[in-house]
């Protein structure tokens, strides 16, 4: 079964062979890294645990029974009290589910554990996907997205709020 687990300094190799693994088949729908990502991979990694100890980011990833990552699951630009959230799932593993349920299970982190209130996320018009991730793990449409953010593509905006921390109430759950 696999598990959401903190990103930490060990994860790094297995989170390179994914992200190269899966780089043409992220880049048919979102953005490419680019060789400098690749290239400066260890200090990019290094630089996500600095901003993950010091609050600025909560970044997880989907590990499978082989230690092997499946997904990425980010919450990123953490401030008062909301945060985004940016994933990825490995082509192997899409369209299984995978992905709505890690995201349902970091929204319930993201409040539990981050003491946040909301959770935005943007996609891309022609990323049918991922907005059927969103809505299925209880997001709502909030308006349109900044093509800047969606690597110059139109789409839209997505907002969960969140239960507080011990309540059973709350979008999607």
């Amino acid at each position: 079964m696999p598990e959401l687990q903190r990103l930490d300094a060990g994860h790094a190799p297995a989170v390179l062979a994914f992200e190269l693994a899966n780089r043409a088949y992220f880049a048919a729908s979102i953005s490419d890294r680019g060789d400098e990502y690749f290239d400066r991979f260890a200090d990019r990694h290094r630089a996500m645990l600095a901003e993950q100890e010091a609050g600025a980011g909560a970044y997880y990833v989907l590990v499978a029974d082989d230690g092997s990552v499946l997904g990425r699951f980010n919450l990123y630009r953490i401030e008062d009290g909301a945060a985004d959230l940016g994933y990825r799932v490995a082509r192997h593993a899409a369209g299984r589910g995978v992905a709505t349920a890690a995201v349902r299970e970091l929204c319930r982190l993201a409040a539990a554990r981050h003491g946040l209130r909301a959770v935005r996320a943007a996609t891309a018009r022609e990323n049918a996907a991922s907005r059927r991730v969103l809505i299925k793990a209880g997001f709502v449409p909030a308006g349109p997205a900044d093509p800047a953010d969606l690597g110059g593509k139109p789409g839209t905006r997505y907002r969960r709020d969140l239960a507080p921390a011990g309540s059973d109430v709350g979008g999607g759950q």
